[in-house]
């Protein structure tokens, strides 16, 4: 039987499920999207034999750009995580140098990063009101009052 995590061994029923957040979501997404993109820029630099760069260092430097975008998602629930994004925004436009065109890709991927990041962190911010509203409200208003009764309506009704 394999191992059971601190999650799953802490679990009962009923228990409520912790929210994701979606400032994290949106920022692993956009991670990842930049991940795909920078190794296609990679086989195009490849191709083009840009900037009279080794074709190694090119491949090397491109699929290891691609790993550090694709790690750095997990880093994004620390406090670095987003300074790192950023830091990987300038070295993504950086990649300008190469292939031309990551100018313009670098410089729309950062605008992206940054929208997401503030609309995450906003919907965040909105998703804990909610939930606090709503165990507010459960607190005030608990539910099967009846011995049989799980509607959530008074007994008798």
């Amino acid at each position: 039987m394999a191992r059971m995590t601190k999650a799953q061994r802490e679990w009962h029923p009923n228990m409520p499920r912790k929210r994701r957040s979606t400032k994290v979501m949106f920022g692993s997404t956009v991670l990842t999207l930049e991940a795909f993109v920078v190794f296609f820029a990679t086989l195009v630099a490849f191709g083009l034999e840009a900037q009279g760069l080794p074709p190694a260092v090119l491949l090397i430097g491109g699929i290891v750009f691609s790993a550090v975008l694709v790690g750095s998602c997990a880093l994004l629930n620390r406090s670095f995580g987003y300074k790192l994004g950023w830091i990987l925004q300038l070295i993504l436009i950086a990649t300008g140098f190469i292939v031309p065109m990551m100018f313009l890709v670098g410089i729309l991927f950062a605008l992206t990063w940054w929208y997401g990041i503030h609309t995450g962190a906003r919907l965040d911010r909105e998703n804990a009101q909610r939930d606090a509203a709503q165990a507010e409200w459960e607190r005030n208003n608990p539910t099967g009052t009846g011995p049989d009764d799980d509607t959530g309506r008074p007994a008798g009704n």
